[in-house]
């Protein structure tokens, strides 16, 4: 019988999906320590997908065709209830397609299957999306799995850091009311490291439209460190609430908030995967649980 929680496990990791919005919502090590965010008053969700946009809209409108359709931030898979496709012991996959409701908001005919793989200290998670119309898909994806921070109880948040992969100078961009200035900011990463606080989220997310890398280790000098890599994924978001919470985001995307002086239709918008009929857009992402 189909269960709407599982637990997945690993050699040296376990984690637990949901059927509702097919949200990772447990992340444990070894020795059973809890390192994602357990969706405290802060903020109310683990790891959401965003699906078909990233970010807002402007006017929360999505156009096509000279028609507008209402879209709220994020996009709707997040609160929708996925169907199960498999439930094993490390792995298990989930399935979203479109029907009258999501058609109100995003009136495009397609499939969305999430994976989720255990293997050695490791968690892949992998989108598919398919076009399962006769018209050209327009879609924005992206992963918002939100770590302890700190990820050992009793440091302070300044002892983190991001280190890249590559050396980030390239400036960042940010947003205003949700949506994407047009002028790109001086980067705070200093070669390959951005050091971590709460300052550094005053101003909303932290967005790279550019990377150069393609994963991230989210450490301090002792206790528990995690790697992240991805596959396919163009931009890539770092976020905490401003003001102050217990979490921080490391978010690959492909998509972005709507420039503020953008006014066209959804197909146009920077950013959005165009998959045809037909075809799949295929991405991943991996959380590594490292050691120091």
């Amino acid at each position: 019988m189909e269960q709407d929680s599982l637990t997945l496990h690993g050699d040296g990791i376990s984690a637990t999906i949901v059927g509702q919005g097919a949200e990772l919502v447990s992340l444990r090590d070894a020795e059973g320590t809890e390192l994602l965010w357990q969706a405290g008053p802060a903020w109310r969700r683990h790891s959401p997908v965003l699906f078909p946009i990233v970010g807002r809209l402007k006017g929360d409108e999505l156009r096509h065709r000279g028609r507008s359709y209402p879209m709220t931030q994020h996009g709707f898979a997040r609160d929708r209830r996925f169907g199960w496709v498999e439930q094993g012991d490390r792995s298990c996959a989930l399935v979203l397609t479109d029907d009258a409701e999501t058609r109100a908001h995003y009136p495009f005919a397609f499939r969305l299957v999430i994976g989720y793989s255990l293997g050695l200290r490791q968690l892949e998670v992998s989108f598919e999306i398919s076009n399962t119309g006769d018209e050209t898909l327009p879609a924005s994806i992206g992963a918002h799995p939100a770590f302890n921070w700190p990820l050992l109880p009793g440091l302070s948040k300044e002892a983190y850091r991001l280190t890249f992969s590559e050396a980030e100078p390239v400036p960042i961009r940010r947003l205003k009311d949700g949506l994407l200035l047009s002028k790109p900011q001086p980067t705070p990463i200093e070669g390959r490291t951005l050091a971590l606080s709460e300052r550094l989220f005053d101003d909303d997310a932290v967005i790279l439209d550019r990377p150069a890398s393609t994963s991230v280790r989210y450490a301090a000098d002792q206790g528990p460190a995690i790697e992240m890599s991805w596959q396919g994924f163009r931009e890539l978001g770092i976020w905490s609430k401003p003001g102050g919470a217990p979490f921080l985001c490391i978010e690959p995307w492909h998509g972005l908030a709507s420039p503020v002086d953008f006014d066209g239709e959804f197909t146009d918008k920077p950013g959005v995967m165009l998959i045809e009929p037909g075809a799949k857009g295929a991405l991943t992402y991996c959380v590594r649980l490292a050691s120091q």
